[in-house]
């Protein structure tokens, strides 16, 4: 078969003053910092969606992606050299992880039969693809969204037929995840939320959502799944609002249904930003509850109130992203995963690389900056110092939970006003600066 991109070289580490644009400034797989290989901490994942199947249209005019290796039909053979050539893309990127919705990979059909048994036409070469260049599949998913039997939801449909549908699509994309070796499976709820509460039963539809995960969970252990199964948060688009709305959303609504224990977030920038949080913000809070899986590695634009889903080339986010995850032990399942489309305006093949390029070179820079940061240590000793009070006595009392408000009225009335240090904002900005 020949290849999709004949014109483009496998991609090499060249360092930062090389000028060849298909070529990493910063990205040096097997560099080693802080302990761990590059690829190890970051662990890049190609996003089949996007890099395979996205048209570039958007809601004002039709696709503009040029892919030649896609003759444009929606046969089981086309989606099988579709397959084959994103592993071609993979390789040549240097990329060792891909993510897929099932419908990504497989074409629907008429019956349920018939679309199980074309995912599983397409899973074969994947499969066989993954046997042949050591790729893996960093996790697997369910499109229960695009469908116009979901368009009021599917596990929070009003519909049971339309539940039972989506029960069953699950049950076979864990399966075939399974059996492709995947590492975690991710439910994004497209669609599991309301347009309007005039006609929505909001706690029915939450109880209706818990009871689909508690069968996906009972389910994977029938099968033998090892992997993680992840909830995305995401605040609105294309519903009103979305029971996944955020990271804390996602762990009230776990802990609520007793599902803690199943579950990990992976978590999103663009949808971080769509819910008014910043991505520090949503990985803190899922670093807090032990509940960070793995993330979508890519950025909005602040001025568009849409998920437009870029590549991320901003310094200061790949910083904080890294940050976060260093400072909490890296990656334990998971990792970044180009959930990102190229502009409708950069529709040849090419820009596909200079877009994944871009993207692994802005977390390579990250990563040795967040390493530099805890490395030179005056950050985590600020933070360390400005709480220093909870460390002894009375604080320390505090956190250990032997004293209460009878013992900190003693306190107070002995002791007086306490005298506070300057939080030291701007000192900490430029301290930032300094690495950056």
């Amino acid at each position: 078969m020949a290849e999709a991109f004949p014109d483009i070289p496998k991609i090499a580490y060249e360092g930062p003053k090389s000028k060849n644009p298909l070529s990493f400034k910063h990205y040096n797989a097997d560099e080693v910092v802080a302990g761990k290989k590059m690829r190890d901490h970051l662990r890049f994942g190609v996003a089949y969606w996007h890099t395979m199947r996205n048209t570039l249209a958007d809601p004002f005019g039709g696709g503009t992606a040029v892919r030649p290796w896609d003759d444009g039909t929606d046969s089981i053979e086309n989606a099988q050299n579709r397959a084959r050539f994103c592993f071609e893309f993979m390789e040549k990127l240097g990329v060792d992880y891909y993510c897929f919705h099932d419908r990504d990979v497989a074409p629907e059909r008429a019956t349920l039969a018939e679309s199980n048994k074309a995912l599983d036409a397409v899973a074969d070469v994947l499969e066989a693809e993954q046997q042949r260049t050591g790729k893996k599949l960093l996790w697997g998913t369910a499109c229960l969204f695009a469908h116009a039997r979901y368009c009021q939801g599917a596990a929070t449909s009003p519909n049971a037929g339309v539940f039972a549908y989506a029960g069953a699509q699950v049950k076979k994309a864990i399966e075939v995840t399974h059996r492709l070796g995947g590492e975690g499976y991710t439910f994004w709820g497209g669609r599991e939320g309301y347009a309007t509460l005039w006609n929505t039963n909001m706690k029915r539809e939450m109880d209706h959502l818990a009871k689909f995960l508690h069968m996906a969970v009972d389910h994977k252990k029938a099968i033998g799944f090892k992997g993680p199964f992840y909830i995305e948060p995401k605040p609105r688009e294309p519903s009103t609002h979305q029971y996944d709305s955020d990271a804390a959303a996602c762990l009230n609504f776990l802990r609520q249904y007793g599902l803690t224990e199943h579950f990990k977030l992976n978590l999103e920038t663009n949808h971080a930003t769509l819910a008014g949080h910043s991505m520090r913000h949503e990985m803190e809070v899922a670093i807090a509850a032990g509940a960070l899986g793995s993330i979508d590695a890519n950025t909005g634009d602040e001025l568009i109130g849409w998920d437009t889903d870029q590549f991320p080339t901003n310094i200061y986010l790949t910083t904080q992203i890294m940050l976060s995850l260093l400072e909490s032990g890296g990656f334990t399942t998971g990792g970044l995963n180009f959930d990102a489309k190229v502009r409708r305006e950069s529709f040849e093949p090419v820009d596909l690389f200079h877009a994944h390029i871009g993207g692994m070179d802005a977390f390579a820079r990250g990563l040795k900056i967040a390493s530099a940061i805890i490395e030179d240590g005056r950050l985590a000793g600020f933070i360390k110092q400005r709480y220093s009070t909870f460390d002894s006595g009375i604080g320390a009392q505090i956190e250990k939970g032997e004293i209460g408000f009878a013992e900190l009225e003693a306190y107070t009335l002995k002791n007086g006003e306490p005298l506070l240090a300057s939080g030291r904002q701007e000192f900490m900005e430029n301290l930032i600066n300094e690495f950056i």
